[in-house]
């Protein structure tokens, strides 16, 4: 019977459809394909639904469309059930698209976060990588939670790690800062100097010979103290801490 071929082909596109999910998970589909997928089975509902509507509306016979009623009704719960599938299928699908729109969009983030950066580091322009900035961060943490020890190691190790540094100038300054925080002036003295030769344009640099002339104070060092003064008036003449180092050498008269 023809019915009965219909209806076998229809069955079968029901098992076909049952294994869809379990096939696309495992990724042998890709969207396009699993669109079209569902678009046939859609059109196959569509044209066996009409297809038996028109054979029960030119059925004469009351007891075979009695029997083709019974068997539409059959197979209208079989697509009822397909089309269930359809929606999973459709929804799992979108979740699917959204998994993946995440996925690439984390990843991005992710990626653009190891790149080096364009920043402003002491005025100038630079580029830092991201374990460099890192690890000048975790310097400064230490120093700012009064673990000069610790800091002074973190940032000796900065400079012997990244050398060619935009935050080099300010880790050799931060350094001597750790120092000097200790107590240990003639480190303290020996990385300002350090600072003053190898970055004079840094913006600390003035402050730097401000705190030598400190350091040697702190030892009795008067003359050496004086020349430190009158050195950062000569080269930082428009500084606060020029003016500073004139206040100093007033009252050291």
């Amino acid at each position: 019977m023809k019915l009965n071929s219909i209806r076998t082909s229809f069955i079968a596109a029901a098992i076909a459809i049952a294994l869809a999910p379990s096939v696309a998970s495992a990724g042998i589909f890709d969207d396009d394909e699993a669109r079209k997928a569902i678009l046939d089975l859609r059109n196959k509902v569509d044209a066996v639904s009409n297809k038996l509507d028109a054979k029960l509306e030119t059925k004469a016979d009351k007891s075979t469309a009695l029997e083709l009623a019974n068997e539409n009704e059959q197979l209208r719960a079989e697509i009822a059930k397909l089309r269930g599938q359809i929606e999973v299928l459709s929804n799992d699908l979108a979740n699917t698209q959204r998994r993946q729109q995440d996925f690439y969009v984390d990843l991005d983030n992710r990626v653009r976060k190891l790149e080096p950066k364009r920043m402003t580091v002491d005025g100038k322009e630079a580029t830092v990588d991201v374990n460099e900035q890192r690890a000048f961060d975790a310097a400064m943490t230490l120093f700012k939670g009064a673990d000069y020890k610790n800091a002074a190691n973190a940032f000796s190790s900065f400079l012997v790690n990244y050398p060619q540094s935009a935050y080099a100038g300010s880790a050799q300054y931060w350094l001597g800062n750790s120092y000097y925080t200790q107590r240990d002036f003639r480190n303290t003295i020996a990385a300002m100097q350090q600072l003053v030769k190898a970055y004079p344009d840094h913006p600390k640099a003035p402050e730097a010979m401000l705190n030598i002339a400190s350091c040697h104070m702190e030892l009795k060092e008067k003359a050496a103290a004086k020349k430190v003064l009158e050195s950062l008036i000569a080269q930082y003449p428009e500084t606060e801490a020029a003016q500073a180092a004139k206040n100093r050498l007033s009252a050291m008269k």
